[in-house]
């Protein structure tokens, strides 16, 4: 999952990490292609000691990461993450980066009105769902299914769980005793390749209802027993999925057809999601 991209005409060199499931992108050559420098090691020093915070923590901004180098031999440069990246991309005072200046600034504006009134966050989602072309019922559909999710996950953080790796562990839970899969697994069986392409972005109607159903049970549980270690919260969440996969099952008898479907809204021959920071061709 390496690959180059184009700023305009300029390479970008990135490779994807896997543990951490995000794209790091060269800076050199985001510096190269947003300056017009002929020499961006040189460039990025003199911007190192322009800029003394981003000097100061240039430790943690950048990373040795392994991509093809000039020689064509593979070779750890300097990356950075999207968001790492942004920071850079901040210090360079050149035109070409003011586009993307611009656009952080926006962003920023943005977040803070939508702290203000969630109803702008809710408003953006649905646009960006409108945008790729999800039919306005399931919109409604998920963007509910958002909010039960986020309900259940502050329901997780007043019992204690905080760590990524417990949010996993918990809703892997639900969902083998709703679908009898893993979010992992549920992925692999619809063809999701892509890192970025969320499981629940491809999901139907019914599967969208069933994956609600498990998480609100599993909070309403939860808010009723109070439980104070993340093995009885373990149990809640698999008693919560189990009330979800009895509906799911009685449901597919009436049906006469499974609701576990390898269907997503995926294009025919689609590669998989990239990170679209940069212009591709």
């Amino acid at each position: 999952m390496n690959g180059i991209k184009l700023f305009q005409d300029r390479r970008i060199r990135s490779a994807w990490n896997e543990e951490e499931e995000q794209w790091y992108f060269s800076i050199e050559d985001t510096v190269a292609a947003l300056t017009d420098s002929v020499d961006p090691k040189q460039y990025i020093k003199r911007m190192r000691a322009r800029d003394v915070q981003l000097h100061l923590n240039w430790g943690t901004i950048c990373t040795q990461v392994e991509m093809l180098a000039n020689d064509g031999k593979r070779r750890k440069i300097m990356a950075a993450n999207v968001k790492s990246l942004f920071r850079i991309i901040q210090s360079i005072p050149s035109p070409k980066a003011e586009p993307f200046k611009q656009w952080l600034a926006q962003v920023g504006y943005d977040r803070i009105l939508e702290i203000e009134n969630p109803e702008l966050a809710q408003e953006r989602m649905k646009n960006l769902y409108e945008q790729k072309g999800y039919p306005k019922d399931w919109i409604d559909k998920r963007l509910r299914g958002i909010a039960i999710r986020q309900n259940l996950t502050d329901e997780w953080k007043k019992r204690g769980i905080t760590e990524e790796r417990e949010f996993a562990i918990l809703t892997a839970e639900i969902s083998k005793a709703t679908f009898g899969m893993t979010p992992s697994e549920y992925k692999d069986f619809k063809g999701l390749s892509g890192k970025n392409q969320n499981l629940r972005d491809h999901m139907d109607d019914l599967e969208l209802i069933f994956t609600m159903l498990g998480e609100r049970v599993t909070t309403e549980i939860s808010q009723k027993e109070e439980p104070e270690t993340f093995g009885a919260s373990k149990k809640i969440a698999t008693r919560g999925g189990k009330v979800a996969g009895v509906a799911r099952r009685e449901t597919e008898k009436e049906l006469g057809r499974s609701v576990v479907s390898s269907q997503n809204f995926l294009p025919k021959d689609a590669p998989p999601d990239e990170l679209e920071l940069f212009d591709e061709q």
